[in-house]
């Protein structure tokens, strides 16, 4: 079985250095090749690669935003390329995220793909998903304000049963999302991933911890690690292996969990589920 890869990197010609020398490696598939991170988003979600070449310096959306709007379950290994110092790379080094340095020694290349061979082999999606959390989390500053903070300020200071606004820090700022533009959010360990009007925003907490301060008429847990914001849930495909997928208005396929089947039904009502699932 070959794995399946993505090359993203603004540069042409670093493209082409990494593509010439997984040609000569018959284990290795390039499925597609882009030059800038929007376009690595809709790639990696076409493809779903095993692996990922990334750059992290991009214009537009950077290599660690890229991750950010990756789904969970489709999130593939990542091999950083970058001209990062040494510092950086030991920061990911350091959660087992592989990277090459520009330029990109010969020796070390070798290095790499043995190591993405061993990754395909014991890949664990989840702990692959807390590991690029963390860094994405710590390079951009993102998620510092926890959940516990908004909690603390209690009913009476938002002024509302549920907070209309949730504030998130993104570096030194803290951007205020409005709770009804969040379309789903996805986690893993100690951080989410709030998708809201086309933006993703890294946030510190857990799933339970979102879900006792927003509204439950309105955002339903899916799948353990996935909360949707029913509002925007267009229809239900069923798969041939009895799983079923939320289509959100934007496009997006959501896994609904055997679990959490009967409480989106009731929201959905049976009716429109049968009629989804038929089709």
């Amino acid at each position: 079985m070959k794995i399946k890869t993505v090359i993203v990197d603004d540069e042409a010609f670093s493209r082409r250095g990494i593509e010439l020398r997984l040609r000569g490696t018959p284990d290795f598939e390039v499925a597609a090749e882009c030059g800038n991170g929007r376009d690595a988003v809709r790639i990696i979600g076409q493809e779903r690669p095993d692996l990922v070449f990334l750059d992290i310096q991009m214009p537009a959306l950077s290599g660690f935003e890229v991750l950010a709007q990756i789904p969970q379950d489709d999130m593939p290994l990542v091999v950083f390329v970058t001209a990062y110092d040494q510092y950086a790379v030991r920061a990911f080094e350091a959660r087992a995220v592989d990277y090459l340095l520009k330029p990109i020694d010969e020796r070390r290349f070798e290095m790499t793909l043995e190591r993405v061979r061993q990754g395909i082999q014991a890949r664990n999606a989840v702990d692959q998903r807390d590991k690029l959390l963390a860094v994405v989390a710590e390079i951009t500053g993102s998620g510092e304000i926890e959940i516990e903070t908004l909690l603390a300020q209690g009913d009476a200071a938002l002024d509302a049963r549920y907070p209309q606004i949730l504030p998130i820090r993104q570096g030194r700022h803290t951007v205020r999302v409005p709770v009804s533009s969040i379309q789903w959010v996805d986690a893993a360990g100690d951080y989410m991933c709030v998708h809201a009007e086309g933006e993703t925003h890294i946030l510190r907490g857990t799933m339970k911890e979102l879900e006792e301060i927003l509204d439950a008429r309105l955002f339903q847990r899916v799948h353990r690690s996935t909360i949707v914001n029913l509002r925007y849930v267009k229809s239900l495909r069923k798969h041939m292996n009895g799983e079923y997928f939320l289509t959100l208005d934007g496009g997006q396929e959501l896994k609904l969990s055997r679990t959490y089947r009967d409480k989106i039904e009731y929201f959905l009502g049976d009716a429109a589920l049968r009629r989804n699932a038929a089709g």
